[in-house]
């Protein structure tokens, strides 16, 4: 005897041709906003259809999980972070190192509790917390990272948190690798008041 499902198979249906319209990664409001009744998403993930990301946060078994899921799952659970630092070297392609953490900017001092993934948030000033955003859409997720040279300045800036070969490798590799553009890395440097610490390094450098 074929024991029946614990919703219908119209919202069964309904709820994945939702999440397979997102990718297969959704946040429990906007599932529930997109006409999923809480009772039929909660039977999927008992089911074994739907996996947990943290709280919150859902993901079909089957979808192929993308490169920066952690950076998604800490885009959908606080809106105002901006990934920096050696997360968003990472992202450009600028360190070889592997963060242990997402790497985070907030303004002012709240500082979030995520369950996952290991997460460190770091204050910035409003100007600074501002300056140098750029949107990269990653599975069907609006992710707000730093531009290069903003992640630079920051890193120079941070340098006693992550370490200065990090920042320095990092300078190294986009002057020499990249087409650099030095007005914009200097406006950042002097937001972040470390004009004086790269300059010898970039007279170093080219």
């Amino acid at each position: 005897m074929t024991t029946p499902l614990p919703y219908s198979s119209s919202a069964h249906a309904r709820a994945l041709a939702v999440f397979r319209s997102h990718q297969g990664l959704l946040r429990t409001r906007d599932a529930l906003a997109s006409g999923i009744h809480r009772s039929t998403l909660y039977a999927m993930r008992d089911n074994s259809e739907l996996r947990a990301l943290g709280r919150g946060l859902f993901v079909l078994q089957k979808t192929p999980l993308p490169e920066h899921l952690d950076l998604c799952i800490v885009a959908h659970r606080v809106p105002k972070a901006v990934v920096c630092l050696v997360s968003a070297l990472a992202f450009h392609g600028l360190t070889t190192e592997i963060p242990h953490y997402v790497y985070c900017a907030l303004p002012g001092p709240t500082r979030p509790r995520l369950d996952y993934p290991p997460t460190r948030f770091f204050r910035f000033r409003e100007s600074v917390w501002r300056a140098g955003v750029e949107t990269h859409r990653i599975f069907d997720t609006l992710v707000s990272i730093y531009t290069i040279e903003k992640t630079i300045a920051d890193c120079f800036r941070y340098r006693n948190r992550i370490g200065t070969d990090v920042a320095v490798a990092a300078l190294r590799q986009y002057l020499l690798e990249r087409k650099y553009r030095m007005p914009k890395l200097m406006e950042y440097a002097c937001l972040c008041r470390v004009e004086r610490v790269m300059t010898p390094y970039i007279e170093a450098i080219l």
